[in-house]
């Protein structure tokens, strides 16, 4: 029997890495397979040389409900014993962003992981130490197999400043990420599919990636109403309609 445990990635800073170059680390636009695995052992209590053969497996899928802003912080460091300096590093992050994940797999592990992130062994973080979640994390579990199903089901998780913004649009359309399916159209390549944590050698092999777009329901859906400072439609100017059949052009 298979479940769904959703999570809400809330924060004033995120970072998902998908991939670093020495002193440039880049963030993708949401939280990537490798960050969610990562975070769902933290919350297990798992070392970084534990096995995560289970925990890769799950399937996986993300929702952006608050896409944020790119932000870039530059980065300066001394050696804390010989006062040498250390190389300067960009380092980029996703600001009042909001995330839906959702993961997939085995009855009885979901619900071990949904147990685990409500009183988490290590600290979760979103994507990096310095980026720690606004709040719980855990939405709860779905029995409804699938990844995707689970977040067109669930509710806009928004904050409250940006459904505001909102608030005449009935409906929102978001953006999931989720693995293409057999048979279906080509997604994108993101090396972010964990293999090992382990610092001696982290390795991470190619996932596909499918983008599709959902409407959801806006909860705080408000019809605008008119008022003295809502302008009042000008009518379409048709001067033909002033002139009578007697008014046509006339010969002499």
């Amino acid at each position: 029997m298979s479940s769904v445990l959703t999570l809400r990635l809330a924060g004033p800073l995120q970072s998902w890495g998908a991939s670093a170059r020495f002193a440039r680390r880049t963030t993708e636009t949401a939280p990537t397979k490798s960050g969610i695995t990562g975070l769902l052992a933290a919350a297990l209590g798992r070392d970084r040389n534990a096995d995560i053969t289970d925990l890769a497996a799950l399937r996986f899928a993300v929702r952006i409900d608050q896409p944020g802003t790119r932000v870039r912080d530059f980065q300066t460091a001394h050696h804390a014993d010989t006062g040498k300096a250390m190389p300067v590093s960009d380092r980029f992050y996703l600001a009042d962003a909001v995330f839906v994940a959702a993961v997939a797999g085995d009855h009885t592990l979901i619900h071990t992981l949904h147990a685990a992130v409500q009183a988490p062994v290590y600290l979760l973080y979103l994507g990096r130490r310095s980026c720690p979640p606004q709040g719980p994390v855990d939405l709860g579990i779905r029995d409804l197999g699938d990844p995707v199903e689970a977040l067109k089901a669930e509710e806009w998780q928004a904050s409250d400043w940006y459904r505001e913004q909102r608030r005449h649009d009935r409906t929102v359309n978001l953006t999931i990420l989720s693995n293409d399916q057999p048979g279906g159209r080509p997604g994108d390549t993101l090396r972010d599919q964990p293999i090992s944590f382990d610092p001696r050698h982290r390795r991470y092999a190619l996932r596909n990636v499918l983008s599709t777009s959902i409407d959801v329901p806006n909860p705080r859906f408000n019809p605008p109403t008119r008022n003295r400072h809502t302008p009042v439609p000008v009518p379409r100017h048709t001067p033909e309609a002033l002139l009578s059949p007697l008014d046509g052009p006339r010969c002499i």
